[in-house]
């Protein structure tokens, strides 16, 4: 057995419009506070929680936030270097550290390497500054290139950029220039995921008084074909939905997040899954602070998979992957169910797998919906 862990590093300089991620900005902790203030002792509440985890091997660790390239590598190392001396890393454990490209500068990036991070990836978002506008995020898009180069110049053997798509006043050739602006850099994986806007947030409240109107459901759809098209003539195949890589550059760590792998999510708000049990922590980073301190769980609800909810998350999880679905898993009034959708071109069958064409990863849910419930 192993065991992934994922670090939620949850500070922010600035709230973007469109983010409903458990992130806080200093002025939302403490008024007037600076970042070293308000995460000084947040490393040492991680380790505090490491103790409770299972001791495995661990295969994979992920950074994410929030924007974890804030805090210093040193500050980051820690909790590798105790993850591997109380767990032990495989020899090609991947290590991924989520970044601003305006947050890293060659040293910084040299540290992290030096503390045992070997993969990064950008949060580029578009590369139109009309775009990165409207969803309120702060870097310059010139950036993300020269963060790339100064990632690849100190080592970094795998570099990852997240895009985007169907940001209110984005248009198909906009999305164009910025996947092209992405593939053009040296880097190994994209992540292109279909903005949801979430109740709560600024955009949200921006198209409720009519500020911005969202893209239709074709302009969605074209875009994420253009993605994929684009993406494979450059030699970044599909692995799962929302991300393309170069061979031997997918996220390892995701991948098993769909293989309902183990992983132990460290911090305020992560989840976590052991063994078919589901569990998450406490949102806020001072409570989630004041319990590991005062040596009481942070875990805030859980719950246990019922055979039933394992066998529809297999279905839901498998059929998102370039691997595809094992048809051995599925009834045969399900088989019925993706005939109809074989025929019409959205799922094909290869051996003994079910895998979606294109336009079929275009209605992945719907499809799950019909087979499952």
């Amino acid at each position: 057995m192993t065991l992934s862990f994922y670090v939620h590093i949850p500070y922010c300089i600035k709230r973007c419009g469109y983010c409903d991620f458990n992130t806080y900005t200093p002025a939302e902790l403490q008024d007037g506070a600076t970042l070293e203030i308000v995460s000084n002792d947040y490393i040492d509440a991680v380790l505090e929680e490491l103790n409770a985890a299972p001791i495995e091997e661990v295969p994979t660790i992920f950074f994410g936030g929030g924007t974890p390239s804030l805090l210093p590598a040193t500050d980051l190392g820690r909790v590798i270097s105790a993850i591997r001396k109380r767990n032990g890393l495989t020899k090609d454990c991947e290590i991924t550290l989520e970044a601003n490209p305006d947050s890293v500068t060659g040293e910084k990036l040299a540290s992290y390497l030096e503390n045992g991070f070997n993969r990064i990836s950008f949060g580029m978002q578009s590369a139109k500054p009309h775009v990165l506008a409207t969803l309120d995020r702060t870097h310059n898009p010139e950036n993300v290139a020269r963060a790339v180069d100064l990632a690849r110049a100190a080592g970094f053997q795998s570099i990852s950029v997240d895009l985007i798509y169907g940001t209110p006043s984005e248009s198909l050739d906009d999305w164009r220039e910025s996947v092209e602006a992405a593939l053009s850099l040296d880097i190994d994986h994209i992540s292109a995921y279909a903005l949801i806007v979430e109740t709560g947030t600024k955009l949200a409240a921006q198209i409720k008084r009519g500020e911005f109107e969202m893209p239709d459901d074709d302009l969605m759809a074209d875009m994420y074909l253009l993605v994929d098209q684009l993406c494979e003539a450059k030699g970044f195949s599909w692995y799962e939905l929302s991300n393309w890589s170069k061979s031997g550059h997918e996220c390892r760590h995701n991948i098993a997040y769909w293989e309902n792998k183990n992983w132990w999510g460290l911090g305020p708000g992560a989840h976590s899954h052991i063994e078919g049990k589901r569990f998450w922590n406490v949102k806020h980073p001072s409570a989630y602070k004041e319990k590991v301190f005062s040596k009481v769980s942070p875990i805030q609800e859980s719950e246990i998979l019922s055979p039933e909810q394992m066998a529809r998350e297999s279905i839901m999880l498998g059929i998102r992957m370039r691997e595809g679905l094992q048809i051995s898993l599925l009834e045969p009034h399900q088989l019925e169910i993706l005939g109809t959708y074989r025929e019409n071109g959205y799922i094909q069958l290869h051996e003994d797998r079910v895998l979606l064409t294109p336009v079929g990863r275009l209605i992945a849910d719907r499809i799950v919906r019909e087979i499952t419930f």
